[in-house]
């Protein structure tokens, strides 16, 4: 076989098809974000970033910035080792004490990731709790999906946000299984938010534990930050919270909180915890001092949720259709791949405007689009450029416009 040939067909169909994925050189600014550097072809050029994960502008934070450098002059660079060997240190320990109480349960876990936490943990549960099943929610995440995978349990898919359908789908199962439900409340590509009360009140009715994802929640929802469930006051229900500390908290790292022998078992089994090298100190001091100011602070979350109502109220005055939903997320229908991509590349050249184009796989094939997210420290005059250039494009495009 002609290896480097077939890489170059796939790789070729990918960019015929408008999905082939381009990393944009970007350069954060520390005080100044979301204004950032483009060092890619264009570049280097002034941009402004639409599409980060960093909602409330904590990446740039003076307390997590001083807490790093603090970590850093006394630990030094890296962890040293696993966590099992040498690479506990004590800001871990405070960490993980200081999600369990975000979220009301008895301990929490670290890992390197959201991604590895979903992962680690769904694929630990599911397969060493002998004849464990998974019921997973439709739209989840491919972190849990490869997890559910990676574990080999029997699982069944149930249909998007559909309380009757997992019902239904339990109430087929042996009543005396061990069973678990997988789900997220807030999904990041419609923005979305699950019925969680429901989803409990099923799974409880049949015996089920709950597990689940607060990625896109943590930090934004909540009077301390704990996400939807806070919100909600449903946290002691729910048998593990994941969630991430490289969103809202703008670090890096996930992690899992639960009972103190759920903590305990996933530590002990999970291979993607076990044997990983742990996070740097000066990372977990950062987001231990991220989380402590946003359980005090409400100032960014009503920042945001006020430049996301700006942007959405811009948007719809001028026939720019959206995905309605509840949530900070603001999905920017485009519907063609390759017209997603281009408008993607022109905003970026011609208005120094950066949104990234999400396309099949991310999102089923007729739904491509440009996820805006709004942050906390967007301003007025950001949101009226970013409206302008997309209003104008759209007429370039001969794209349809939402009628109010």
């Amino acid at each position: 076989m002609d290896y480097e040939a077939y890489f170059r067909s796939r790789l070729a169909k990918l960019r015929e098809e408008g999905n082939y994925r381009v990393f944009a050189d970007l350069e954060r600014r520390a005080g100044s974000f979301p204004a950032a550097t483009n060092h890619g072809a264009i570049g280097p050029k002034e941009v402004t970033v639409w599409c980060s994960n960093d909602y409330l502008g904590m990446g740039q934070n003076p307390k997590v910035i001083a807490a790093m450098k603090e970590a850093i002059d006394r630990c030094g660079a890296g962890a040293g080792g696993t966590r099992n060997i040498s690479g506990t240190n004590h800001y871990h320990v405070l960490l993980e004490r200081e999600l369990a109480d975000l979220h009301g349960k008895e301990a929490a876990l670290l890992f390197t990731s959201g991604y590895v936490s979903n992962w680690a943990s769904l694929g630990t549960l599911a397969s060493a709790i002998p004849g464990c099943i998974v019921l997973s929610d439709a739209m989840n995440h491919a972190s849990m999906i490869e997890g559910i995978r990676h574990s080999r349990a029997e699982r069944h898919i149930f249909k998007h946000n559909d309380v009757e359908d997992l019902d239904r789908k339990l109430s087929a199962l042996d009543p005396e299984a061990p069973k678990l439900v997988a789900f997220e409340s807030v999904y990041s590509m419609d923005g979305d938010i699950s019925p969680i009360k429901e989803i409990c009140d099923v799974a409880e009715r049949h015996g089920a534990m709950t597990y689940l994802d607060e990625v896109h929640a943590v930090g934004m929802y909540g009077p301390r930050g704990g996400g939807v469930a806070e919100r909600e006051g449903l946290m002691d229900r729910l048998t593990v919270i994941e969630g991430t500390l490289g969103k809202a908290f703008g670090v890096m790292g996930g992690y899992i909180a639960a009972s103190t022998a759920l903590i305990d078992f996933v530590r002990s089994f999970a291979s993607g915890f076990i044997f990983t090298t742990a996070l740097p100190p000066a990372i977990a001091a950062g987001a231990l001092a991220s989380i402590k100011h946003l359980k005090e602070s409400d100032a960014e979350r009503l920042a945001q949720q006020a430049a996301v109502a700006k942007v959405r109220a811009r948007l719809a005055a001028i026939g720019i259709p959206t995905l309605d939903n509840p949530s900070h997320i603001v999905p920017v229908m485009v519907k063609d791949p390759v017209k997603c991509k281009w408008i993607s590349d022109w905003l970026m050249a011609n208005h120094g405007i950066y949104v990234q184009p999400i396309n099949y796989p991310t999102v089923p094939k007729g739904t491509e689009r440009l996820r805006i997210t709004p942050s906390a420290i967007h301003n007025d005059g950001d949101i009226d450029r970013l409206v302008r250039a997309l209003s104008e494009i759209w007429s370039q495009c001969a794209l349809a416009r939402a009628v109010a």
